[in-house]
């Protein structure tokens, strides 16, 4: 017999889900919303608190019920991210979705270079959007558009860097931690830091560990989560 389970979906829960790798923000919550489905038999709102890249990883805050009401305040907190990005490249996605679309000599960045050029990007930036995000343009995500080759403008806006650590260098990837503001993108911060360097760059691996505090070692995978409620 099924035991009982502590969620309260209908009343409000917060749910912390480790979002697997290639899997959109929009696959997690069409699962879940099938999986509370199947166990309550009833059609219970579900949401996420801030989209995660497919090629991301890590912490994703999915809302349900009543607690939906609160994705706003979730979405407005700080985030942690660590990640990896390859110098001497660019991709159209800035990330490792697309093929490099241009290459650059790297042999004249130091170590101390790169150290250096992490201090340009720190307190608020100005930053323009990758044109494969899911801002949405006349009404459609901007990489359904970038994907169908139509002409994308996109404008730049604020954000807040408030840590950029350099982890590890083995040249030409470099691994790296942020904490910054909502509405970051980390595929251009990557882009931008590679022209910073005169060399491009684009983001070969990215993995969020933080929202507020809320942590990624507390989240379940969605297999977790599957057993919890199938038991």
């Amino acid at each position: 017999m099924r035991q009982a389970t502590p969620y309260q979906f209908e009343q409000g829960e917060v749910l912390l889900i480790d979002k697997p790798l290639r899997w959109t923000s929009f696959d997690v919550v069409k699962k879940i919303r099938n999986l509370v489905y199947k166990y309550t038999q009833k059609k219970i709102k579900i949401g996420h608190a801030g989209t995660l890249d497919p090629l991301a990883t890590g912490l994703l805050i999915v809302c349900t019920g009543k607690m939906t009401k609160q994705i706003d305040s979730f979405q407005a907190q700080d985030k942690i991210y660590i990640g990896e990005l390859c110098l001497g490249k660019t991709t159209p996605s800035y990330d490792a979705e697309t093929e490099p679309n241009a290459s650059f000599d790297i042999a004249h960045i130091t170590e101390t270079k790169i150290y250096e050029t992490t201090k340009l990007f720190l307190g608020e930036i100005w930053q323009y959007p990758p044109i494969f995000s899911a801002i949405k343009q006349t009404g459609e995500p901007l990489y359904k558009l970038a994907r169908k080759g139509k002409d994308i403008v996109t404008k730049a806006r604020p954000v807040r860097i408030d840590n950029f650590e350099i982890t590890q260098i083995a040249l030409p990837y470099v691994r790296f931690k942020v904490k910054c503001s909502k509405g970051t993108y980390i595929r251009s911060l990557a882009h931008d830091f590679g022209r910073a360097l005169n060399a491009g760059a684009y983001l070969t691996a990215l993995r969020r560990t933080h929202i507020g505090n809320f942590s990624v070692e507390n989240a379940l995978t969605i297999e977790q989560l599957t057993q919890k409620l199938n038991t």
